[in-house]
């Protein structure tokens, strides 16, 4: 493929905060960056001045904060994605062209979001339109009553469990497995057993979604490190995650949802395709996926719209599959954003590194050696990004 990226990048470096819901009223947007961004700059094994460029977060701090607080300088290359939640993962992909086109030698990705402590997610509508998705619930949903993220995209699960029967089980699937894998994990919030039974006798939020249907508001920060694959080689024996393919897209009326000639298309329809041709896989050739869950439907619409089976077919891929550890394709092996917490995605790119680098613990997928990540935002803005294990 012409001007791939290819193999060109790599992921070397991984930092996550404690994900917790009132722990530091103090916390911040930026100090949860902060926090992130320092320890995944150690994690790869770099000094603050061997990084020269930041891709700063889609809302919060910017670039020039970023250096302040977190002690760079000569920061050469600084940008920001805005896709929403899709930003973490379509950040992947614009770090990886950098770094090709040597516009800088090592990128730090933050992510930090006080979604607990913060005002933000804890208010029904907001002022500021600045996203496509704000836009949208003030001027066309808001006087229907529609406010919030689970009424907003109820409406499509609604549609998909109308038009091809998707279950209820179906979405419990999910999240039980997610939960899962989060007993498993030791920094996540949600670590209570969940069962069938306790998923169906969740609470309504807005139908068909029920309490364990949602992702938590937590206080959170990640952050990667990107260099070149080369570079990566050089820095010491521990293995690293190879970038094979990124890909970002929206859909083709990103300003409203439910006017779509097509009800049911998002971007990753549109960027799956390009992302699995550049790296030269398939779906099924995928040992995990991390795949992003605001909501549980919206990890089985992904499942499909990416590939791993055709549309209408999510249900019935989950309920006999299964998406959980030992199954064919475990899915969000650190609990996701509906057990672990919500760092905005970018905690689904740290856990796909850490299974790649066999670091995973008791949540570890045997014998990991590639898997796909994706994002969500605002109305269906679309990301993937495929990573393979590298090794010096």
């Amino acid at each position: 493929m012409a001007g791939t990226i290819a193999g060109a990048a790599a992921i070397v470096g991984i930092g996550e905060t404690s994900h917790t819901r009132g722990a530091d009223p103090a916390a911040t947007d930026l100090s949860l960056a902060v926090d992130a961004s320092r320890t995944a700059i150690a994690d790869a094994g770099l000094r603050l001045d061997e990084i020269d460029g930041i891709i700063a977060p889609y809302m919060g701090p910017g670039t020039e904060e970023l250096m302040t607080h977190v002690g760079l300088s000569g920061i050469h290359f600084g940008s920001q994605v805005r896709l929403g939640g899709a930003s973490p993962v379509s950040a992947i992909g614009h770090a990886a062209g950098a770094i090709a086109a040597g516009l800088a030698t090592a990128i730090l990705v933050p992510v930090g979001w006080a979604a607990y402590s913060g005002s933000r997610a804890r208010s029904l509508a907001s002022v500021d339109a600045s996203t496509p998705y704000r836009r949208a619930v003030r001027d066309l949903y808001s006087p229907y009553g529609v406010f919030a993220p689970s009424q907003v995209y109820a409406q499509m699960a609604r549609r998909h469990m109308h038009e091809y029967g998707t279950t209820a089980e179906a979405l419990g699937t999910i999240a039980v497995a997610t939960r899962a894998h989060a007993r498993l994990n030791t920094n996540a919030l949600m670590t209570k057993s969940m069962t069938m039974d306790d998923y169906l006798a969740s609470r309504w939020i807005v139908y068909p979604y029920r309490l364990l249907d949602c992702c938590l508001e937590t206080d959170s920060g990640a952050a990667i490190v990107v260099t070149s694959a080369e570079r990566a080689r050089a820095l010491g024996d521990r293995p690293f995650a190879v970038i094979e393919g990124a890909a970002e897209s929206r859909p083709s009326e990103p300003e409203d949802m439910y006017n779509r000639a097509d009800f049911f298309e998002v971007g990753l329809r549109h960027a799956a395709p390009r992302a699995w041709e550049m790296a030269g896989v398939a779906p099924s050739d995928m040992d995990f996926a991390e795949i992003y869950d605001c909501f549980t439907f919206e990890v089985l619409h992904q499942l499909e719209e990416a590939g791993f089976c055709a549309l209408g077919e999510g249900g019935r891929f989950v309920l006999e599959n299964g998406v959980g550890l030992g199954d064919a394709l475990p899915v969000n092996t650190h609990g996701g954003m509906l057990s672990q917490g919500h760092a905005l995605g970018m905690s689904h790119v740290v856990e796909a590194v850490a299974q790649l680098r066999g670091e995973a613990g008791a949540r570890q997928v045997d014998g990991a050696r590639i898997g796909a990540v994706t994002g969500w935002g605002d109305l269906g803005d679309g990301s993937i990004a495929i990573l393979s294990r590298g090794t010096s």
